[in-house]
């Protein structure tokens, strides 16, 4: 009984392989077709795909290297002092000609006061000055008619003089005429002397008016520009926002000692744009005013609108602090990357761009 039993299932499974076999004989040309079908629709594809990437690089330039930029002001005090009012706080949007610190005015106002107090004082002394000249052109004036006076009469002096002095000697006068036209010769002499030394003298004085005056004029325009200079420190305690956006970097508090020069925070603009950095040999069609659409990493899912707005007139690293020079002869062929300026044209309030996100521009350029 055992052997038949085990001579039915060899005859069982030996029915059952050539069914098999039968069965792979049936399949084998179909399988011979996906063999040859499934290669072909892959290269189809690649083709194709590679035929979109070679039109694509055709009519669209796009690069990595690109970041969104804005004009960031550093906000720094004119004048030195202690924070009185602290106005504003991080991330705060402001508007431009917004009061934003106010820095203590106590100081500046006692030295405009003074300086205020000195140009009066200077112009005070302008005046006493003015009145001092116009005494002093009076009295030139009366001594320069005494000077003319007195050589008239000094001439006639000298003239009466020479006609006694003849007549003495011919004795037709007597010695007492003589000796008068003598005397009043030597009169009129000290007089006309005496009349130059006063004129000398007034104008002296003018001259010295005059010079104080001079000086009074300098020290009042030097005092004028103090005080102008004294208004204007005064006017910069307090700090406004130079243009619109958000308050940021904020590195002092109210009652904090702040000097000249000293960063105390930024505002970032809300009108920003991007600097894609594109090989030189990507600029062979690009030229201002193309369509962009530029992805942010921020928006995924978002392609924004823009337009090339202007192209660097040098290389990225040819318009750098400290341009690279081949000193050693050496040299090794790199592209250069220049940068493109590229704006939105679609208003992007709405959605937070700032300045250092990274984008990748793409710029149809046929």
């Amino acid at each position: 009984m055992s052997d038949e039993k085990n001579n039915e299932i060899k005859e069982e499974t030996a029915n059952k392989t050539e069914a098999v076999d039968d069965t792979d004989e049936d399949n084998r040309p179909s399988y011979k077709k996906k063999r040859v079908i499934v290669p072909a629709i892959t290269a189809i594809v690649f083709f194709i795909v590679g035929i979109y990437f070679m039109v694509h690089a055709i009519h669209f330039q796009s690069t990595d290297d690109a970041f969104v930029e804005g004009h960031i002001v550093s906000i720094a005090p004119r004048v030195a002092g202690p924070v009185e009012q602290m106005l504003i706080d991080d991330n705060m949007p402001v508007k431009k000609g917004q009061l934003l610190i106010v820095i203590d005015p106590n100081d500046y106002e006692v030295k405009l006061a003074q300086t205020k107090a000195k140009l009066a004082q200077a112009k005070a002394s302008l005046n006493i000055s003015e009145k001092d000249i116009t005494k002093s052109e009076s009295g030139l004036e009366e001594s320069s008619h005494d000077v003319v006076s007195t050589s008239s009469k000094l001439d006639f002096a000298q003239k009466d003089f020479k006609r006694y002095s003849s007549m003495y000697k011919e004795g037709i006068s007597s010695k007492q005429d003589y000796d008068s036209s003598k005397t009043g010769l030597t009169v009129a002499q000290a007089n006309h002397n005496s009349a130059i030394e006063k004129e000398k003298a007034a104008k002296a004085m003018l001259e010295s008016a005059k010079a104080k005056k001079e000086a009074t004029l300098a020290d009042i325009e030097k005092l004028e520009a103090e005080v102008k200079e004294c208004e204007l420190n005064l006017s910069y305690t307090k700090i406004y926002a130079p243009q619109d956006g958000l308050i940021t970097n904020r590195n002092v508090e109210k009652g904090n000692y702040v000097q000249i020069a000293q960063p105390m925070f930024a505002i970032v603009p809300e009108k920003v744009w991007v600097v894609a950095n594109f090989k030189e040999t990507q600029l062979t069609n690009m030229k201002p005013g193309q369509s962009v659409k530029i992805k942010i990493d921020t928006y995924p899912g978002k392609k924004f609108k823009g337009k090339v707005d202007s192209i660097q007139r040098a290389t990225g690293a040819k318009a750098s602090l400290f341009p690279p020079e081949n000193a050693v002869g050496s040299y090794v062929k790199i592209v250069q990357r220049v940068p493109v300026k590229i704006t939105f044209e679609e208003d992007i309030s709405k959605y937070n761009i700032v300045p250092g996100m990274s984008v990748v521009p793409e710029v149809k350029v046929k």
